[in-house]
């Protein structure tokens, strides 16, 4: 009879697996990633067949978190600039309060290893991320530029905003909501 499989158990393999990229980066050795764990290395491979299972499902597990609070309280109703903002504030207050899983993701993220059928699976809880999005690439500005522009220029200033929190964290609320104040002014 095959033994059931522990949540537990998984939930630590992928945490083990944020520690051990974020240290030493994708070649992190799955018997690193097990040792962490507190499991047998045999045993990892009864959750995810391969690294390269458990590498998409730690990268969709890392998204899913991101989108849940992102989504969280998302202001529907409100104005595109208010509904902006709380993408940028919610993306920014979860990467800095786990800078590890932020560091992990963009890895994987920029990975060959990281499937088509698994970027599907992301996709599909972007939800009013992406409508958000989309509604930006419309501003005068974004007019006429690739699909994914706003996007891209919100992540490059939020590494940004994130670099400059990281040196000083006093003035962390200040530097996310002015940072914000550029970016929207950007977009407009």
């Amino acid at each position: 009879m095959a033994r059931l499989r522990s949540p537990e158990k998984r939930g630590a393999i992928l945490e083990a697996a944020v520690h051990e990229i974020a240290e030493t980066g994708l070649g992190a050795p799955t018997a690193q990633i097990a040792r962490r764990a507190g499991i047998a290395a045999g045993t990892l491979f009864t959750y995810f067949a391969t690294k390269e299972e458990l590498l998409n499902e730690l990268y969709l597990e890392l998204k899913t978190e991101t989108y849940a609070r992102v989504n969280a309280d998302f202001p529907h109703k409100k104005s595109l600039e208010l509904r902006t903002q709380h993408i940028w504030s919610s993306f920014l207050e979860w990467a800095i309060e786990f800078p590890e899983k932020r560091k992990v993701a963009v890895q994987l993220n920029l990975s060959n290893i990281i499937t088509p059928e698994t970027r599907a699976r992301v996709s599909a809880g972007y939800g009013s991320v992406d409508i958000t999005l989309q509604e930006l690439g419309k501003l005068g500005a974004m007019q006429d530029l690739p699909a994914g522009f706003p996007a891209a220029m919100m992540s490059a200033m939020q590494e940004a905003t994130m670099d400059f929190v990281a040196k000083q964290p006093k003035r962390r609320e200040e530097l996310i909501a002015r940072a914000f104040k550029l970016f929207w002014r950007a977009m407009r």
